[in-house]
């Protein structure tokens, strides 16, 4: 996922605002209780403006749909107007921070992980559904990796540390190459490092979140998670397959 432009997002939030701002239109002459708000633009300019809101609110504030959020009486798309406004608060203080105090640090970039991982997991990461998204990849990588082998008999960590073993393929058990064996100390490092890494992050990370209930993850931490499966998902799609010959 690209870095947000914090300025264009502001930008685009203020104008909104302005183009969904409300009139009170109070009660008839002899009328009681039906006063009411409406748009001061037509619905169709306001609709539009709420296209590009929606994407960068899914960024910001991904709860702005279903919050709990005190509602106020009789204002059309309130909810568009208070997570705008929530997310111009939030995007300010963010460059404030940064601006003056900076973090020197290079940022990860969601977009530039491997295609099976982050392709398998926007919807779920835009509606803050961490842990979830984190499964997916994995079972992503997996899907993968078994029509690369040709096999359905075994999966996650049993399928890949039996591809990267070094031992020479056998019948039903295709072996992932990520160099040619060439009996070096560095091809037997890579592959049986590879095949650990792969029990790990099946074992350490994709296990429980298939078979425990657990917390929601911290954003920072489901996208270190990701990090790792795409480093397994590049191994993986990097590597020849070596057959019985």
């Amino acid at each position: 996922m690209a870095q947000l432009n914090r300025e264009w997002a502001i930008g685009k939030l203020k104008a909104f605002l302005e183009t969904a701002s409300l009139e009170h239109v109070p009660n008839q002459p002899g009328m009681i209780g039906f006063w009411h708000y409406r748009l001061r633009h037509p619905k169709d300019q306001v609709l539009a403006a709420a296209q590009i809101v929606e994407q960068i609110l899914d960024r910001v504030v991904p709860v702005w749909r279903t919050a709990d959020w005190e509602e106020p009486s009789r204002q059309p798309m309130w909810r568009h107007r208070e997570g705008a406004q929530r997310a111009i608060a939030q995007l300010e203080s963010e460059q404030e921070i940064i601006d003056n105090l900076g973090s020197g640090a290079p940022l990860l970039d969601a977009a530039t992980l491997h295609p099976w991982v982050w392709g398998s997991v926007q919807g779920l990461w835009s509606s803050g559904h961490f842990r979830e998204a984190v499964g997916a990849a994995a079972r992503a990588i997996n899907a993968q990796a078994q029509a690369k082998l040709g096999r359905r008999d075994v999966s996650d960590a049993k399928l890949l540390s039996d591809a990267f073993s070094t031992n020479a393929p056998t019948s039903g058990h295709p072996r992932l190459r990520l160099s040619a064996d060439d009996g070096s100390e560095t091809f037997r490092n890579r592959h049986e490092g590879a095949g650990n890494f792969a029990r790990g992050v099946y074992s350490a990370i994709r296990n429980p979140i298939a078979h425990e209930q657990l917390d929601e993850l911290d954003e920072n931490e489901a996208l270190e998670q990701l990090a790792a499966f795409s480093i397994l998902a590049r191994w993986v799609d990097a590597a020849t397959v070596e057959t019985v010959k």
